[in-house]
């Protein structure tokens, strides 16, 4: 059984396309296969009126997001308010104080969404997305498949590297965590001009060459992040170009040495494995700096593999 819904993102996806979408979810979130796909077409800027996302840093660095529009209404965190009415023309840098709290406004940029970001799932970090995007080369135009879309804050990144010629699609076979990933896409589609693509498909990755085939001939980049990797690597790869590149995001050492030798079963080379660890400084009392008081910070592991042609090949 298939579900479909279309919404194009021209300079914003408007409050009532949020609302289409859950109305649809609600009537189809029986469905054991569910397909979802947003065309976010190039803008040319912004939209300033009232269909703009607002986003408020409160003093203490709390960030919030939400829509101008869709009338009074709580916020968490905020208040009850009408955004088209406390907010009203408030630009860029002013500050405003609602109740007992004080915010400033900030241009939505993609580190304030994150921040503001609602979340189901545990999120790839920033060090971690980056490190991968930039290793695996992923950039404009390109085809990018993510198995494991949880809240969609690997997406969120991804899609900013795109741009309007790219495509992003995104396994989650959860719908509770899909329908929670979907609204901070349409945010981050409402926030940014020239998104890509983005095609969500609520259903396991194993099996999904057929639906994948139907939206792109191969895949420039495949990013798993989920319980069980290799079982997805030998038809992922098979999708995949020569000199595209897979990831695998593994939170064991078990997990990482299963994915790796699935790799090489499946004829990838593999280029890198291993940890990010992070590790924050803070200003001294007397000047200068020293280790922060956060613990070191390891994520999760992880692997990239070229595909490359084989010797009969070349």
């Amino acid at each position: 059984m298939l579900g479909r819904l279309s919404i194009p993102c021209g300079k914003a996806c408007k409050s009532e396309d949020v609302d289409a979408y859950k109305h649809w979810l609600e009537k189809f979130r029986l469905m054991t296969f569910i397909f979802v796909r947003f065309e976010m077409q190039e803008s040319s800027g912004r939209n300033m009126g009232e269909e703009e996302l607002i986003v408020l840093r409160e003093t203490g660095g709390r960030v919030y997001a939400f829509s101008k529009s869709g009338g009074e209404r709580r916020i968490r965190g905020v208040g009850r308010i009408d955004p088209s009415i406390v907010i009203g023309d408030l630009k860029i840098g002013e500050s405003i104080k609602i109740g007992t709290k004080s915010f400033i406004r900030l241009s939505p940029g993609l580190p304030e969404l994150r921040t503001a970001m609602k979340r189901r799932a545990q999120v790839i970090t920033p060090k971690d997305a980056g490190f991968m995007i930039a290793w695996m080369g992923i950039g404009q135009n390109d085809r990018v498949l993510e198995a494991g879309f949880g809240s969609g804050g690997l997406a969120m990144h991804i899609a900013r590297s795109l741009g309007p010629g790219g495509t992003l699609i995104s396994i989650e076979r959860r719908e509770e965590h899909a329908s929670v990933g979907t609204e901070n896409m349409l945010r981050c589609a409402e926030a940014f001009p020239g998104m890509p693509t983005w095609t969500l498909l609520e259903r396991d990755i194993v099996g999904s060459t057929e639906d994948i085939s139907e939206l792109v001939d191969e895949l420039d980049a495949v990013i798993l992040d989920m319980p069980e990797p290799w079982t997805a690597i030998p038809e992922m790869s098979n999708l995949l170009r020569l000199g595209g590149r897979i990831a695998c995001y593994c939170p064991s050492p078990e997990q990482m040495a299963k994915s790796w030798e699935s790799l090489e079963k499946s004829g990838l080379n593999v280029e890198w494995g291993g940890e990010l660890m992070e590790r924050r400084w803070t200003l001294t009392k007397r000047g200068g700096v020293r280790p922060g008081n956060t613990p070191i910070g390891h994520t999760a592991l992880l692997i990239i593999a070229v595909k490359t042609p084989n010797e009969e090949e070349e």
